[in-house]
């Protein structure tokens, strides 16, 4: 099965759009882990060509937040409908058993021990600064991360957050994490 934990880094926010859409943002970056090659890499809007065979070959989309966020801001730049791919949606995920969203950072450092190399808002200040490797190897750090989480996920069947000085687990249903289903995708669009 072909995953592809993803995550994507804008040039602007919602405040200078004027509306909470992620479809209004701009795209800097996109950062990728394929399982099918076992590397990462990144890509900027000019290379997204070369970055929708990969995903139109993938059984299942992972990442953070990526149902409400990552997923509409890429589709806006995508000749076909990524939401016919299957995705994992880790934010989600704890949201559905939680009753709340609990950010990457938190999730991770409870979790995993690991703290994120930066934030979101940074990425866009590095972006327009022109530090753009300095995004790019922000973007591929939290999608580390998330692989690391799904892979914990995986294996122990929970992740875990802080609630002031206590740390307490999230149990996570991940029997459907790993089912493939049909994508629904042609694959036959020109690039």
């Amino acid at each position: 099965m072909r995953k592809v934990v993803f995550d994507i880094e804008t040039t602007n926010i919602f405040s200078e759009v004027g509306k909470n859409d992620p479809a209004l943002l701009n795209l800097a970056v996109v950062g990728i882990h394929d399982s099918e090659t076992n590397e990462y890499s990144t890509y900027e809007q000019e290379e997204l060509k070369t970055l929708w065979p990969i995903l139109e070959k993938t059984d299942v989309l992972i990442g953070f937040n990526s149902d409400h966020f990552d997923i509409p801001l890429l589709n806006k730049y995508y000749p076909g409908d990524l939401t016919k791919i299957k995705s994992l949606d880790l934010m989600k995920e704890i949201k559905d058993v939680l009753g709340r969203r609990i950010g990457l950072g938190a999730i991770a450092e409870a979790t995993l021990g690991t703290s994120k190399s930066g934030h979101g808002l940074e990425a866009i200040t590095w972006w327009k600064n022109g530090e753009k490797e300095k995004v790019k190897k922000y973007c591929l750090d939290d999608v580390r991360l998330t692989r690391e989480l799904y892979e914990y996920g995986i294996q122990k069947g929970y992740f875990k957050y802080k609630e002031g000085p206590q740390i307490k687990e999230i149990k996570l249903n991940t029997k459907h994490w790993n089912d493939k289903q049909d994508s629904g995708m042609t694959h036959t669009l020109p690039f």
